[in-house]
């Protein structure tokens, strides 16, 4: 059995406030698109067994697609095994949740693999334990995402916008940018609203006037090179460009295929992981 999994950008992310626990509550656009790791699965007797193209992808129970598949087992009493083989195309630690929508895909095909009677909701419930942006990637498509990420309320699909993705040579841990993150010394929060009636009407540039991530704070002021690319995609003719989730991903809208080929090309030249996709 083989299946796509399909990465994300955050269209906004707001912080609203911060739980007992430490864990911030947001108030997310998230956005799937045409940019995914492939998983193929076999049943076997005994175990879960991972393998993968990317030699620094761990294999192990450090693995979120190993924690997805044994949680799975372990709460729907599973005595069977599993081999799972991993392609992965996304960028590692890029706000892009390639770890989370693997998971996602693993409690799918499970659920399939194994025939457990299990809905949509109670895999999102599953999920949440392994990471925030898990019940999100179960779901798919467009969809405002709360709480820390598990209220997921789907909206009108934002799909076929072109985007150009750029993640530049290093990775960011999502912990510490919300570590290093000061909630009182945010004064301008996103108009989540605007923004979804700007993406139900498809007027591009009103949705690029109105994405914000206040995670931008942390991580453009840590490293200045992503306001570079930012200026650098505008310069390009992007309609909009901002980092998705925790970073250092950034990304940029573009109106025109060809302006979008341009702007690839130019980045291709400086960096490894650079993409042209679109939103689905």
């Amino acid at each position: 059995m083989l299946v796509k999994a399909y990465a994300k950008i955050n269209i906004s992310l707001d912080i609203i406030g911060k739980r007992e626990d430490g864990y911030h509550l947001l108030k997310m656009i998230m956005q799937n698109i045409d940019l995914y790791d492939s998983l193929s699965f076999q049943k076997c007797n005994k175990g879960i067994n991972i393998s993968c193209n990317k030699p620094y992808i761990p294999t192990n129970d450090k693995n979120l697609v190993y924690k997805a598949a044994k949680l799975f087992m372990d709460t729907y009493n599973i005595n069977e095994g599993v081999n799972i083989y991993l392609k992965k195309n996304i960028p590692v630690a890029a706000g892009m949740a390639g770890g989370s929508t693997d998971a996602a895909a693993v409690f799918k095909t499970l659920k399939q693999l194994f025939k457990i009677d299990v809905d949509d909701n109670e895999l999102m419930s599953l999920g949440v334990k392994i990471g925030a942006d898990v019940p999100f990637c179960i779901k798919g498509g467009t969809a405002l995402c709360e709480g820390i990420g598990e209220i997921i309320t789907p909206l009108t699909p934002f799909k076929n916008q072109i985007l150009v993705l750029v993640k530049p040579n290093f990775g960011v841990s999502t912990k510490d940018v919300f570590k290093n993150l000061d909630v009182s010394k945010i004064f301008k929060h996103p108009d989540t609203e605007e923004l979804i009636r700007a993406m139900e009407e498809e007027r591009l540039a009103d949705v690029c006037n109105n994405m914000k991530n206040l995670l931008e704070n942390v991580t453009l002021r840590k490293y200045p090179v992503l306001k570079r690319i930012k200026e650098d995609m505008g310069k390009m003719g992007a309609v909009g460009s901002m980092m998705t989730g925790s970073g250092p991903t950034i990304f940029a809208f573009f109106d025109d295929m060809l302006k979008a080929q341009k702007c690839y090309d130019k980045f291709k030249i400086q960096y490894k992981e650079v993409y042209i996709t679109r939103t689905i």
